[in-house]
């Protein structure tokens, strides 16, 4: 049985991601408590940027009520039609904040919250292709489930009662669940097919080497000079160069023999061996030329599938 599908003994956080092209990626899962910890990072920014949405609000409320004072009507004060548009409107960024939140930032390039950013970990799917929105909206609307809704149950309760522990045991057993399981899932990430890993905070500037592959193309070990051509180039996009990113920053050996084994594959090139390093910054930094490149010009390939 190989090492990728060999059952990991209990403590080791080490996996492999297969990715859809069948290289292997060696990742570490985050511990859980990391993942806690950014977790109360990312609460804290939320209840933060409310606290200050509300202060903004009253300001501006206090202001706008000076102009147009309420008003008295058959039902009672009557609001300003100005301050009701500006309540609306904060109602509105709470429902976005709450609900939006996590999500605009794991279905970012980066995959991870600012919490998750602090804590040096990120989103990944298990499959190894890229996060997609389903996978990101599962996982972050089985939180109302785990965590909101029983919090809500708990303190509406008057306590004391069977309802209580039934709530109590809702609550203790979701957010005990990542405890009880090798790979540290939340019941998010079960339904998600996803893993949060730790992800390396080195530089990609300092993961590329010093020499003149990552520019010029050309290899200081070998002399092979890596130029690639514009179709060379199109067969990828920016989910691909991500993953080379990864590679490269991870820096380990099987992994980029694998992807430059890959690439040459694509592109039809002998594979050799013993400068994979090299071939891949210069490809890496030519791909990601050409991506910002078309973007400029208002191209975008999400990955090789695009058109």
């Amino acid at each position: 049985m190989s090492d990728a599908a060999a059952k990991p003994k209990r403590g080791d956080r080490r996996r492999v991601l297969i990715t859809p092209e069948g290289i292997a990626l060696p990742v570490t899962l985050a511990s859980r408590g990391t993942r806690f910890g950014a977790l109360l990072i990312d609460l804290a920014i939320i209840f933060l940027t409310i606290i200050i949405a509300t202060i903004a609000l009253a300001y501006i409320g206090g202001k706008l009520m000076a102009v147009s004072p309420l008003k008295l009507g058959k039902g009672g004060p009557n609001m300003p039609p100005v301050v009701q548009f500006a309540l609306i409107l904060y109602i509105a960024f709470l429902f976005l904040l709450r609900h939006a939140y996590f999500l605009f930032f794991e279905l970012g390039p980066r995959g991870a919250t600012p919490g998750k950013r602090m804590t040096g970990i990120r989103v990944a799917a298990r499959d190894g292709g890229r996060l997609t929105t389903e996978m990101v909206l599962a996982r972050n609307l089985l939180r109302d489930v785990e965590i909101t809704l029983p919090l809500v149950a708990l303190f509406s309760l008057s306590g004391g009662g069977l309802a209580d522990w039934l709530v109590f045991g809702w609550l203790a057993v979701f957010a005990l669940f990542p405890m009880f399981n090798r790979d540290r899932l939340r019941a998010g990430d079960l339904v998600a097919g996803s893993w949060v890993v730790e992800a390396r905070r080195l530089k990609l500037a300092d993961a590329l080497s010093t020499g003149r592959a990552a520019t010029s193309g050309t290899s200081e070990t070998t002399g092979a000079s890596y130029k690639f051509a514009d179709e060379e180039l199109a067969i990828y996009g920016e989910y691909e160069l991500q993953t080379l990113e990864r590679v490269l920053r991870d820096g380990r050996p099987e992994a980029m023999a694998a992807v430059h084994e890959a690439i040459c594959r694509k592109l039809g090139w002998n594979p050799g061996s013993g400068d994979e390093r090299a071939f891949l910054e210069a490809y890496y930094t030519q791909l990601r030329a050409r991506l910002e490149g078309g973007m400029r010009m208002g191209k975008r390939k999400a990955d090789k599938h695009a058109g």
